[in-house]
């Protein structure tokens, strides 16, 4: 599948969309942070939480369960899309321009449109108001996706103007980009949160559809490099969570050069569901097993075993 079919109208090519911007986060990175969330992403993991995330271009939401049928949206409709039923509202998607005014206007937010153009000085508006909360926690902000490293001369832009207000920066990434951007990147780089989904290649690409040699080679790459790296693994009942899978993992981090990586997992839920059904496709969704609470434990052993700090993530 074609992840990148196209880009949104005078969308320039090196600037990635913006599908959210979350304050108060306490789970990706030291401290209290800002998240900036780009869409577009190079792995299509079965598991993912945030499905808006994976394409490059806007996208349309809709609850149905959220319309209360006031026709709103037909009216502010330029294209003459949207037709109102008794079940809701149908989309003739050839006409939709994905011009955000239904979105606009719907009293009760059931249509959201997902990726928005900002610029280098737009974004760093909304960093800056929150570093009162960076400079009272030892927070930050932290890049996030979708895959950051797509879009690598605009993150190295903010990452560069981070670093002239002193803000401490993370970067949440798969790692799958080439070996120079990576390193071009760290240098602007205080944390790197890598995830890692499966140690065996061909499990990988079997979950996410594609191998992980470049994945793990980076990763190996990075650490010789003496950036400070903290480990993330989706944990995903019956699909990485065996003994198997874990014991190699925890064998292959704590190899890595430097210090002892500390490792964050991070429990499966099926919230997404909800997020496929808004986005029109609820048949690519794929329900996955939950970790049970001893398959967490075990796992936390299976690193400790190799000296490795692991613990259980938001």
């Amino acid at each position: 599948m074609n992840y990148f079919p196209a880009l949104i109208k005078n969308q320039p090519m090196n600037q990635p969309l913006i599908f959210d911007i979350k304050r108060y986060a306490i789970n990706d990175g030291p401290g209290i942070r800002i998240v900036i969330f780009m869409k577009g992403c190079n792995l299509n993991c079965a598991w993912c939480h945030n499905p808006e995330s994976i394409s490059g271009i806007t996208e349309r939401l809709y609850a149905a369960s959220k319309c209360i049928r006031c026709g709103t949206c037909v009216a502010a409709c330029p294209e003459n899309a949207i037709t109102l039923t008794p079940e809701g509202i149908e989309t003739k998607t050839e006409r939709c321009k994905l011009c955000g005014k239904c979105a606009s206007v719907c009293p009760a937010k059931a249509i959201e449109v997902s990726g928005k153009l900002l610029s280098v000085a737009e974004i760093m508006v909304e960093i800056e108001k929150e570093q009162i909360f960076f400079d009272q926690s030892g927070g930050g902000v932290t890049f996030s996706g979708g895959e950051p490293l797509l879009h690598h001369e605009f993150l190295i832009e903010l990452l560069n103007e981070c670093g002239k207000r002193g803000i401490h920066r993370a970067v949440d990434t798969a790692g799958m980009a080439n070996t120079s951007i990576l390193l071009e990147v760290a240098k602007q780089t205080d944390l790197f949160l890598y995830d890692l989904k499966l140690i065996n290649s061909e499990r990988h690409r079997k979950w996410t559809g594609m191998p992980n040699e470049k994945i793990l080679e980076n990763l190996k790459i990075l650490a010789e490099t003496g950036a400070k790296i903290m480990i993330r693994i989706p944990l995903i009942g019956g699909v990485n969570d065996d003994d198997e899978n874990m014991t190699e993992t925890a064998r292959f981090v704590s190899e890595l050069a430097g210090e002892k990586k500390e490792v964050t997992l991070l429990p499966y839920h099926r919230i997404a569901q909800t997020k496929y059904q808004k986005l029109g496709r609820p048949d690519d969704f794929m329900l996955l097993e939950e970790p049970t609470h001893e398959s967490q434990l075990r796992a936390i052993v299976n690193f400790q075993e190799y000296g490795i700090k692991a613990s259980i993530g938001g």
